[in-house]
């Protein structure tokens, strides 16, 4: 009787348990849903529940609103600007900002500054020339060029102050007369039946106005207050950066960005002027020693300071010693976004990346370029959802490009960071031999990393590669048992890494972008 019954108590326990997963991962997606809401109702006003708090009436007197003039918002408003269309530039603080980021320019981006005409940006700023990386690891380095032999020999990557480069662009944008610069922090979005009119906004005396425009571009940087109404933001935090800047210190290799494999983590140097040298030690997790009670000095001393090149050692101790030491957290963010009529996020507000690699110039001029093309035939921008409809294929052209340098430098930092895991060290230790055997080894990689080359399959190819030069490491002249299976995991581990970002970024826009189809074209001039 027992036996009949079995199959009847089996089934009754699974669609039990179907229903008990259906009902809790129904309760979660509703939990997410209103979260969604009230994060985006935050971010997002009614025309309608603030008409008459605010001092401007509901008319668009310019084509473009952008919020932020840091690089993204910057080069988008000389672009747009240049371009004809006239664009007002709402930034919180206007002055020269002071970064530990957002300093090293990669060829693939200088190359888009060519392309936009802001290459003249980087002239009068002290900015240095970059011609590749040094890589160091247990006491051997390896130099990594670009592979710039087919370009003019001004193409290189440059390094300098942040606050310089921006407010250059700021300059160049601020000079074209259909172009407003005004400084005011944006309080929200305005929306009216689903289409966001323009924004609410601070001016610096205090004084609450609306401005209105068909288009309004989100570029707001990393810490967005706006982002959630037009995304998903999916925010990870793998590591922070502790900045210092080295004075008259001569790097190993002149001219190169510099790379240590110290543990646990990299530590990153670069020249920002003709006297000054940016190093960035990585820390992992969300937390760092304190400063203010001394123990970030002595980790600094005791952990980071003997694992550095000798060149670089004694500049480093007296900038420990001046004190200046900063932090950053770094911050990586798939792009996700909702397609929101009148409203699109770029720049750090729509993607970030582990700044290991520095892409993220490279990948904000890159989105610049695709807008620019794709807004170039419209004369107007009126339509809003036509528009809206249009520009989702922003989303698809920027992936090659940018998914290849996010998707590079998360496992990147990943394989670059120590591990105990056996299979781990030698991941590591495969990467720094395999770019250390030069010709296409190295050049491959390195351009992708430049941003000179970015191609998806070339990536995972590399990636791969790497995996298997570790593994016939392993296995050569005799296998053993133990070795056999480390190399397994190292397969396993290499899998493990790259494959939870691809499908993160978007396995078919990244590997399969897609000619804009016969919907995304410019729609009809009203």
């Amino acid at each position: 009787m027992a036996d009949q019954c079995m199959p009847g108590w089996i089934l009754a326990a699974l669609f039990g348990l179907s229903a008990i997963y259906y009902l809790v991962t129904k309760k979660k997606e509703q939990r997410a849903n209103k979260d969604l809401l009230e994060a985006r109702s935050e971010s997002v006003n009614s025309i309608a529940t603030t008409s008459g708090e605010c001092r401007s009436s509901n008319v668009s007197d310019v084509d473009v609103i952008i919020v932020g003039a840091g690089v993204a918002g910057a080069a988008l408003a000389h672009t747009l600007g240049k371009d004809g269309r006239q664009v007002h530039v709402i930034e919180r603080d206007l002055t020269e900002p002071d970064r530990i980021v957002g300093e090293l320019l990669q060829p693939g981006g200088y190359l888009k500054l060519i392309e936009l005409g802001l290459e003249d940006c980087v002239e009068k700023i002290d900015a240095q020339r970059v011609f590749g990386y040094a890589l160091f690891k247990d006491g051997k380095h390896t130099r990594l060029s670009y592979p710039l032999e087919k370009f003019h020999s001004d193409v290189a990557g440059r390094s300098f102050h942040n606050g310089r480069f921006i407010q250059r662009m700021r300059d160049k944008a601020g000079s074209l007369p259909n172009v407003q610069l005004e400084q005011g922090t944006v309080i929200s979005l305005l929306e009216d039946k689903g289409t966001i009119r323009g924004v609410q906004y601070k001016t610096k005396d205090g004084l609450e106005l609306k401005a209105f425009a068909p288009l309004t571009i989100v570029c707001d940087g990393c810490f967005s207050n706006l982002r959630r109404s037009l995304c998903n933001p999916n925010v990870d935090v793998p590591s922070c950066f502790v900045g210092m800047v080295l004075e008259n210190c001569q790097l190993p290799c002149a001219n190169h960005g510099h790379v240590i494999l110290g543990d646990p983590s990299p530590i990153l140097m670069y020249p920002i002027s003709s006297t000054e040298v940016r190093c960035l030690v990585d820390v992992p997790g969300q937390k760092v020693p304190s400063i203010s009670s001394g123990e970030m000095a002595k980790y600094l001393k005791t952990v980071v300071a003997p694992q550095l090149p000798p060149e670089v050692y004694d500049a480093f101790l007296a900038a420990v010693d001046k004190g200046h030491i900063r932090t950053m957290p770094n911050r990586s963010m798939p792009a996700a976004p909702y397609p929101t009529p009148g409203a699109l996020l770029m720049g750090d507000a729509f993607n970030m990346r582990h700044p290991l690699t520095g892409g993220g110039m490279t990948v904000a001029l890159s989105d610049i370029v695709v807008l620019r093309n794709l807004l170039r035939p419209l004369r107007n921008l009126n339509d809003a959802p036509t528009l809206c409809k249009y520009l989702e294929s922003f989303y698809t052209l920027r992936k090659p490009v940018a998914s290849t340098i996010n998707t590079l430098a998360g496992a990147l930092y990943k394989v670059f960071c120590a591990s105990p895991d056996l299979a781990m060290k030698e991941m590591r230790q495969a990467c720094f031999d395999y770019l250390s055997l030069g010709g296409v080894f190295s050049a491959g990689p390195v351009s992708l990393l430049s941003g000179i080359n970015p191609r998806p399959l070339s990536l995972v190819a590399h990636f791969f590669a790497v995996a298997i030069y570790g593994v016939g490491r392993l296995l050569l002249p005799f296998p053993s048992p133990k070795r056999v299976w480390i190399g397994a995991r190292l397969i396993s581990g290499a899998s493990g890494i790259i494959f939870p970002i691809i499908r993160a970024e978007g396995v078919r826009q990244m590997f399969f972008p897609a000619t804009v189809p016969a919907y995304y074209r410019a729609p009809p001039v009203k």
